[in-house]
């Protein structure tokens, strides 16, 4: 019997990733979300207390990233943190981070297919997020070497973008460093808020422990690549973030529809606005594609639990991919590409995935250190960063994002209370 069929009766992935790969597909999930989504809402937020908010945001971020590479590396099945918590806190706690980042990153999905409407065809933004989520999960069905090779082209293409418009605006005469001080408007509640905005934005390297079914030897290479694609991200943040305000300042950022192609014409380069057009189109996408993949394996972890539907755990015989859980999560996601508003889809998808990392820092600790476990201040200030920043958010996404995640749990029950029946 082949190894294809054998895989596809066991429901086992085929394990084709290595560190590059992993570490393309984190940029390609995070870069897209973070530069060109979450600056704008955070500047509003935090003030000229934007970038320690985003200093916080790394903070909780490492402490995140290094808990998921430490239980990946033990536990290397589709899945992240539901596998996580079900091993090593009980399956009720694996569901509850389970259901908050289907349900935050399906929004987010929402999101970045809007995004690259609004920046392709802005008169017609639905119709675009539509047919890019269709697209993007077409090139999933076919196998995910494919989708890692295409990752990989539009990493490149984002970061040459952002290179140039970096570059544009701290040569262009305009750029003061006076605008990036710290001022008075920066309180520590706005910096918070803005942390847990940002936070949006370095969310990505959950994709590759989503994967770990499907890397080649998982316990050397996720832990290499979590921190590669975390670390490879901050740079990138931080360049951008510090050429953007020394040219926009705090106020103009916070109200900037699009910072980068605003900050490269203010720095005179205003010729340089398409191809930031463009390069926001093209990162979105990428992030797009990298979401659509580790949502389908959350689900087909959680289908093989029957917390969701057991079809849904099915593996393609031919291109090893869960094909209909990507099927299913793109039908929701266009639906909700067709229906929504972007507004924020950036508050609602940091509430559940703050939770879900709150379960993976709390999963971290009963680590020992025989079995990998990292030092123990890690995942107590993964967990406490979590939950503050998961509090701060806008009111208005912390009650929706509460409100789904007791309707899980009101799901959860109901299941068991029908299986003791």
């Amino acid at each position: 019997m082949g190894g294809s069929a054998a895989s596809a009766e066991t429901g086992e992935l085929k394990r084709h990733l290595g560190v590059f790969d992993a570490v393309v597909i984190g940029l390609g999930s995070m870069i897209g979300a973070g530069v060109f989504a979450a600056l704008a809402p955070a500047a509003a937020a935090a003030g000229s207390g934007l970038l320690p908010g985003l200093a916080l945001a790394a903070v909780v971020a490492y402490c995140n990233a290094t808990s998921s590479a430490r239980l990946a590396a033990r536990y290397p099945r589709s899945g992240g943190t539901y596998v996580y918590g079900r091993e090593r806190l009980g399956p009720f706690w694996g569901y509850l981070a389970g259901w908050g980042f289907v349900v935050g990153k399906t929004a987010s999905c929402a999101a970045m297919a809007l995004t690259v409407g609004s920046y392709v065809w802005p008169g017609q933004a639905h119709l675009v997020a539509v047919a890019s989520v269709v697209a993007l999960t077409a090139v999933n069905y076919v196998g995910v070497r494919k989708s890692a090779w295409l990752t990989r082209a539009i990493v490149a293409v984002v970061l040459a973008v952002l290179a140039a418009a970096v570059t544009a605006c701290l040569t262009g005469g305009t750029a003061e460093a006076t605008r990036l001080e710290t001022g008075a408007d920066a309180g520590f509640g706005g910096v918070l808020r803005a942390a847990g905005l940002l936070f949006f934005a370095f969310a990505g390297y959950a994709r590759i422990a989503t994967l770990g079914e499907e890397v080649r030897d998982p316990k050397r290479t996720i832990p290499r690549a979590i921190p590669l694609a975390l670390g490879i991200t901050l740079v990138v943040y931080a360049a951008v973030a510090v050429a953007v305000l020394s040219v926009l300042g705090p106020d103009r950022l916070a109200h900037a529809a699009a910072p980068l192609a605003d900050a490269v014409r203010a720095a005179g380069v205003p010729g340089l606005v398409p191809v930031v057009r463009v390069g926001a189109a093209v990162a979105a996408l990428g992030s797009l594609l990298a979401l659509i993949l580790g949502v389908s394996r959350t689900t087909l972890a959680m289908a093989r639990d029957r917390h969701l539907p057991h079809a849904l755990a099915a593996v393609h015989p031919r291109f090893q991919v869960p094909h209909r859980a990507e099927l299913a999560v793109g039908a929701i996601v266009a639906i909700l590409a067709a229906t929504a508003d972007v507004r924020g889809a950036i508050g609602f998808s940091s509430f559940g995935v703050l939770t879900y990392y709150a379960i993976a820092n709390i999963s971290a600790w009963t680590l020992t250190p025989a079995e990998g476990g990292p030092a123990r201040i890690v995942p107590v200030l993964g967990t406490v960063g979590c939950l503050a920043l998961a509090f701060a958010l806008p009111l208005v996404s912390v009650l929706w994002g509460a409100a789904v995640l007791v309707l899980g749990v009101g799901v959860y029950g109901l299941r068991k209370a029908a299986t003791r029946a």
